[in-house]
C-alpha cells in the first residue's frame, strides 16, 4: 500500500505517493486525472523500485500556483522532488500530460534518465504539426484549444464539472467501469483545480513550442530506451505511433494495447505491467 506524503519544493507543496525500495521509478499522471491512477501498478513495481507517483503541479493535492505551468518548470518540480527523495537519476513513466512533462524532463536532463515510457500520446510538437481532420487528431482534440482560452473553460466547466470530464471518460475509454471518476469530479472541484489544468495546456504557447522547437532545430533525441505504449481505441492510433517517436529518439520499441482506451493504467493494468517488467528488466 504507498504511502502518501507531501513535499515542500521551494516554496511548492507537492503531494506523492511512494513505495517500494530500489532505483527510482516516477509515474506521472494526465488530465483529467492525479497520482490515484496508478493504484494498480504502483504495488506491482514495488517490489524492485521506489516507485513515486507524484500528483504534478496544479492537480490533486498539490498547490494550484498561478505560473509555472511550461513543462520545463513542471519536469523541474519533479527533477526537485528526486532530489529530496536522495535520487540523481531515475527512470520516467508517464500518461497524457505527465508524459509531455516526462519528455520534457528527458530532453533536459538526459544523463539523469535511464529508461523512458510514454503512454497513449506523440510529441506535441508532432501533436500540432499533424492538428489537421486527414489525420482525425484535430477532431479528437478539439479541447487543445478550447483549453488554450483564457477564463472561458473554467467558467463553461465549473457550472459542471462532472458533466464536462464524464464527457472525456466516457468519450476515451472502453472500460469506463474501471476508472475512479467520483475520485477525478472530487479533485477537479477543489478551489483552483480547473483552472490549474487549463493552464497546463494554456502553457502550449508560447514557452512549450519554444522550448520544442529550439530542441528539434538543435537535433536533440532521446538518448535512453524509450516504450511507447497506446490505447487501440485512443487517439494515437491513428497515426503511426512507433514511426513518430524515432524521429525523436534514436531506441524505440512499443505496442498498442487491445480493448483498451486513453486510460491504459486504469483500464488494461495488467497489460501495461508486462510491458513495463519486459523493458524494465
Amino acid at each position: 500500500m504507498p504511502l502518501s506524503r507531501t513535499a515542500n519544493l521551494d516554496g511548492l507543496r507537492m503531494h506523492y505517493l511512494i513505495e517500494g525500495d530500489g532505483p527510482l521509478l516516477v509515474l506521472l499522471h494526465g488530465w483529467p486525472q492525479t497520482s490515484h491512477c496508478w493504484r494498480r501498478i504502483i504495488p506491482e513495481l514495488a517490489g524492485r523500485y521506489t516507485v513515486v507517483a507524484p500528483d504534478l503541479r496544479g492537480y490533486g493535492l498539490t498547490d494550484k500556483p498561478t505560473t509555472g505551468y511550461d513543462k520545463r518548470t513542471m519536469a523541474a518540480d519533479i527533477r526537485a522532488l528526486a532530489r529530496s527523495l536522495g535520487h540523481t537519476t531515475l527512470t520516467l513513466a508517464g500518461h497524457d500530460r505527465g508524459a509531455r512533462v516526462a519528455h520534457r524532463y528527458a530532453l533536459d536532463h538526459p544523463a539523469e534518465v535511464e529508461r523512458f515510457v510514454v503512454m497513449d500520446i506523440i510529441p506535441t510538437r508532432e501533436m500540432w504539426r499533424r492538428y489537421d481532420m486527414t489525420t482525425g487528431l484535430a477532431l479528437g482534440t478539439w479541447h487543445w484549444t478550447f483549453h488554450l482560452q483564457p477564463d472561458l473553460p473554467e467558467r463553461l466547466a465549473g457550472a459542471d464539472v462532472r458533466g464536462y470530464l464524464g464527457y472525456f471518460f466516457e468519450k476515451w475509454t472502453v472500460r469506463r467501469a474501471e476508472l475512479d471518476i467520483e475520485e477525478y469530479v472530487k479533485a477537479f472541484s477543489r478551489p483552483g483545480a480547473l483552472r490549474a489544468g487549463f493552464d497546463d495546456y494554456r502553457a502550449s504557447f508560447p514557452h512549450d513550442a519554444e522550448h520544442d522547437d529550439a530542441d528539434w532545430e538543435a537535433g536533440r533525441r532521446l538518448e535512453m530506451p524509450v516504450l511507447a505504449l497506446w490505447g487501440s481505441a485512443g487517439l494515437p492510433s491513428k497515426v503511426p505511433v512507433l514511426d513518430i517517436w524515432r524521429d525523436y529518439a534514436h531506441d524505440v520499441t512499443g505496442a498498442e494495447i487491445p480493448d483498451c482506451g486513453h486510460f491504459l493504467a486504469e483500464e488494461r493494468p495488467d497489460v501495461v505491467l508486462a510491458h513495463l517488467r519486459d523493458f524494465l528488466a
